[in-house]
């Protein structure tokens, strides 16, 4: 747990600037906000392993890190350095450079008519506030809970840039809109904290792609927040990648809400980072309501990757599927925390949560809690986890067939990921996530060829007797 002064000398200066900017060009409900968010962080701090909802997960490499804020312009990033993270398929490209919007690098051309793309620092600007600027203080802060989590509390304080999506009723987008996040810095440990709003309207069909990147090996802190708002009837796909550098710290926070008949499917796939903290809280706040929270984490070496999940049934007649896999190697942890609360007015619920892990080495741990709050008598809900490794008879089956064992077991965590993949609607989206599983798998066979230690390893970290 840092100490006060250490939190203040890593974070005030940056709440100064960011304070004066919002006095100078945002709207009175905004700069109200901003010193609550801030307000909250200042009197609580980091959470500890104390705090039940952060009990697997040591912030105190993360509290002592001196972070700073980038200055604008101080980190050019060129078009050679973007070109490997373009996304041919999408409909347009939002890039952003430690947290800020830079134009210079989207693609934003032949939109759509009844999409609006902008930085939501534009469409913050008290100075410019036009029809672009329709909805936003009415859904920006709204959602995500500051009461509870300080790290939306920390970013609501001080994100500088950010994303605004609007999809207008009726209109399908048939490919996805990629929001890609660079962080970058020479010799020095940035911290940013991007801010995303995504309202999809009644009837209306898109798939968004958040994805993180480190350009370097510096050590940099992403602190996300995106809030997705679902009208009636809207089909909504989100994917959070998580690919950046084994210096990396990444909080990402996805509050969802979801009205009657909506259908929201999030999707995460976590590679990198040295620490990895993904929130993922949907409300089923609409009779007829569904959602689907897929992910897949793979770690190794002393990777610590945190999947905290919080579904909300508030109304009756909702549905709800958790599918979480983990791929574990060297010393790498994981956590997967499930929650599913029930209101007593949901009945007919029904819910699902399935959390299966492999662990590749000894050394790697995996913590893991599904967990159901029932309020309703009619309901329809199950939970499940499952911890082992790769099946010996399968490796051997594969093996007496002329497969090489580097092969064999790159097939046979394919296909434990690929699971993923085949919930992944929007083919654009599901091509996407296979490029990038195919690597990894490979990166986590080569590692756990290397661990040549023979025990077995078991749930929680816990030595079999």
């Amino acid at each position: 747990m840092a100490t006060e002064t250490e939190r203040l000398n890593t974070y005030s200066e940056a709440w100064a600037v960011t304070r004066a900017h919002a006095v100078a060009q945002e709207p009175v409900w905004l700069r109200q906000l901003r010193e609550e968010g801030w307000a909250r962080f200042d009197a609580k701090g980091f959470p500890s392993t104390r705090e039940e909802d952060w009990r697997f997960t040591n912030l105190a490499a993360l509290a002592k890190t001196p972070f700073r804020r980038a200055s604008r312009g101080e980190f050019a990033v060129t078009a050679a350095q973007l070109e490997p993270y373009r996304l041919s398929g999408a409909l347009c490209q939002l890039v952003f450079v430690n947290g800020r919007f830079a134009p210079e690098l989207s693609a934003l051309s032949g939109l759509p008519n009844g999409l609006l793309v902008r930085s939501l620092a534009e469409a913050t600007d008290a100075s410019r506030q036009d029809r672009a600027s329709e909805g936003i203080e009415q859904h920006l802060g709204r959602y995500a809970q500051m009461d509870r989590d300080v790290f939306t509390a920390l970013n609501t304080a001080l994100w500088e840039d950010g994303a605004y999506l609007r999809i207008r009723s009726g209109l399908a987008l048939e490919r996805p809109i990629h929001l890609l996040h660079l962080a970058t810095g020479a010799h020095a440990a940035i911290a940013s904290h991007p801010r995303t709003l995504i309202v999809a309207e009644a009837s209306s069909q898109v798939a968004i792609i958040e994805d993180y990147v480190s350009l370097g090996a510096e050590t940099a802190f992403a602190n996300a927040v995106t809030e997705l708002v679902a009208a009636e009837g809207a089909v909504v796909s989100h994917l959070l990648v998580e690919r950046e550098n084994l210096a990396s710290f990444n909080v990402s926070t996805l509050r969802i809400e979801q009205a009657r008949n909506a259908r929201v499917d999030s999707h995460s796939i976590l590679t990198g980072g040295s620490l990895v903290r993904n929130n993922v809280h949907p409300v089923l706040n609409g009779e007829g309501a569904e959602c689907l929270l897929d992910g897949l984490f793979t770690g190794a070496a002393s990777q610590h990757l945190d999947n905290f999940m919080l579904v909300e049934h508030a109304r009756p007649h909702c549905n709800s599927r958790q599918f979480y896999n983990g791929i574990l190697a060297g010393g790498a942890r994981g956590v997967f925390h499930g929650r599913i609360v029930v209101a007593k007015d949901a009945q007919k619920t029904d819910a699902k949560q399935t959390n299966r892990n492999l662990l590749l080495s000894p050394r790697a741990r995996i913590d893991t809690k599904p967990q159901l709050e029932i309020y309703a008598d009619d309901v329809k809900c199950t939970h499940g986890a499952t911890i082992g490794q790769i099946d010996n008879a399968q490796l051997f089956y594969l093996r007496a067939r002329g497969i090489a064992e580097a092969e064999a077991r790159n097939l046979l965590l394919y296909a434990f990921a690929a699971e993923s993949l085949d919930r992944m609607a929007n083919p654009v989206v599901r091509e996407f996530a296979a490029t990038l599983l195919h690597a990894r798998i490979m990166e986590l066979v080569a590692a756990a060829k290397t661990d040549a230690d023979a025990e077995i390893p078991t749930q929680n970290g816990e030595d079999a007797e």
